[in-house]
């Protein structure tokens, strides 16, 4: 059991520097190879870094961007964990050295406003999610923003945003209020693609179903669509009396049939349907592999 445990810790680290490695070769290939030579910079600390690699010269910037990091690294290891603080000094190691080589030894990309607006957002976001997703980040200002969440009550989102907008600003009065502007919206499209890659490509959707029919519409969402499904009772809160819930986890594409099977049941039924950002399965098997089963079970009856 312990080597079990111990082979499954060693299999999930490899795993997650792996994609380390990857996001920030691909960060760092955007930041180097797309924005950097057309003028354009991203947020967060990287964003300070390029401005100065601006000012300065472009061999500046891994070394301006690990200076940089290490008081938000030091905050990391005091008010986050330890682990965190392992990992984003790794991810800040990897992201300065692949910078660093990009910068010297290898090709920049030119191209229309357009191609470098979407290719250097996507693969910047394709990059920090693949670093986040492995347990680290690369922009210190997510641990700021963290802070001032736990002490002043602004979301992150809200923090993040605010330091974003004023090293736009900064960028647009020191060099081109046109580039900052492009830049604003490859920070934009980074950060909705980060968003695609740390919460998967796959959209869940949590289906809770209040229903006088419980027995026969959980059978129906089991038998006809092969989905798994939790009994949970709950109380009316009028009415005050006991029912049992229904909850089930299914994929967006197999959201609308779901509801049909259910109301065909119990026209009356009562359906909530909300998002799932992720979903751990462990062993369970999940609903991808569900709709196999249930393929074959239409097979058989055929």
């Amino acid at each position: 059991m312990v080597a079990s445990a111990n082979k499954r810790s060693w299999q999930s680290l490899v795993k997650s520097l792996t994609w380390m490695v990857i996001g920030a070769f691909l960060a760092a290939f955007s930041v180097k190879n797309i924005l950097a030579p057309n003028h354009l910079i991203d947020g967060g600390v990287i964003g300070v870094s390029m401005i100065i690699s601006s000012l300065l010269g472009s061999n500046y910037f891994s070394i301006a961007f690990t200076v940089l990091t290490i008081p938000f690294l030091i905050l990391s290891y005091r008010l986050i964990r330890k682990n965190f603080f392992v990992m984003m000094g790794i991810a800040m190691i990897l992201f300065a050295g692949f910078a660093l080589f990009l910068g010297e030894f290898s090709e920049h990309f030119y191209g229309t406003d357009l191609e470098v607006i979407v290719l250097g957002g996507v693969i910047l976001g394709i990059g920090a999610g693949m670093v986040i997703r492995s347990g680290a980040c690369l922009d210190g200002t997510e641990i700021v923003a963290i802070i001032i969440n736990r002490r002043k009550g602004f979301t992150i989102g809200q923090v993040v945003l605010a330091i974003n907008a004023v090293i736009f600003v900064v960028y647009g009065m020191l060099f081109d209020w046109h580039s900052a502007l492009k830049s604003l919206m490859i920070y934009f499209i980074a950060y909705k693609t980060m968003d695609s890659v740390i919460m998967g490509l796959d959209e869940l959707k949590s289906v809770m179903i209040i229903t006088k029919k419980t027995k026969s519409v959980g059978a129906a969402v089991m038998e006809q669509m092969g989905l798994g499904l939790t009994v949970m009772y709950g109380r009316g809160g009028y009415s005050g009396q006991d029912r049992e819930i229904l909850y089930v986890i299914v994929e967006r594409l197999d959201l609308t049939e779901l509801k049909d099977v259910i109301l065909r049941e119990d026209p009356e039924a009562f359906i909530a349907v909300e998002d799932l950002h992720e979903v751990i399965y462990g062993k369970a098997m999940h609903p991808t592999k569900k709709r196999r089963v249930r393929k074959k079970m239409r097979a058989r009856r055929q």
